[in-house]
């Protein structure tokens, strides 16, 4: 009977909550923002969080979702590989849309603007991939003939320790975040999980990584 099986849902569900977690704060979701973007945007108050929680009638939630300006932005934390991202996606800005123009007639002969998407997917799990790549809504499709009527386009990109290079010296929380989490694999593999997590907590805090939200979330991220 292979023993690791009921581990990997609470690693998977452990690392999306702590990713959500830390960018849960404005400033640090815009440093991301920045990084990732090569904008140079300094004020955190221009972001409109609007990520799901527990979404109508799937129960389904994201982990990031925001506003700026007239763009709206899908994160979502993977530490497994899912080829299921576009069409989760899909849904969820369904969702964002219907929400948007809830009180705005969809019948009249005046076009309704909607804000444009953008879908991106941080990896941190332990399979070999790029830097970052292109996952798209028609891979699921079967039968397809020619172009795609509907797609959907995420970019993964791998924020394991020691991948993006350029995009983790943009951005310290996310090059932190990577250490931490290599920490925890690293112990996961010689104790229990709780642990794991208490040991990485304990040296990175001495280490000055992620100091500030160890020490005020140290009890939830246990």
């Amino acid at each position: 009977m292979n023993q690791t099986t009921p581990t990997q849902p609470v690693n998977r569900l452990y690392k999306s909550r702590i990713f959500a977690m830390l960018y849960s704060d404005r400033k640090d979701l815009l440093d991301l923002y920045n990084a990732v973007s090569g904008k140079h945007y300094e004020d955190p108050e221009l972001l409109e969080i609007n990520t799901l929680e527990n979404a109508i009638y799937m129960g389904m939630k994201n982990d990031l979702a925001f506003m700026l300006e007239t763009n709206i932005y899908l994160y979502e934390h993977q530490s497994t590989i899912n080829p299921n991202i576009p069409l989760r996606d899909l849904i969820y800005i369904g969702i964002e849309y219907q929400q948007f123009v809830n009180d705005k007639s969809l019948y009249s002969s005046k076009l309704q603007k909607i804000p444009a998407p953008k879908f991106m997917v941080f990896y941190n799990g332990t399979d070999d991939v790029e830097d970052s790549m292109e996952l798209k809504l028609s891979s699921a499709y079967e039968h397809l003939a020619g172009e795609p009527d509907l797609e959907l386009k995420v970019l993964m990109l791998n924020v394991n320790e020691g991948h993006n290079k350029d995009l983790m010296e943009q951005c310290q929380t996310l090059k932190e975040y990577a250490i931490y989490v290599a920490r925890v694999r690293k112990y996961a593999s010689e104790l229990n999980l709780n642990d794991a997590v208490e040991r990485a907590i304990t040296e990175c805090i001495k280490e000055g990584i992620l100091v500030d939200f160890l020490r005020k979330n140290r009890s939830e991220v246990m």
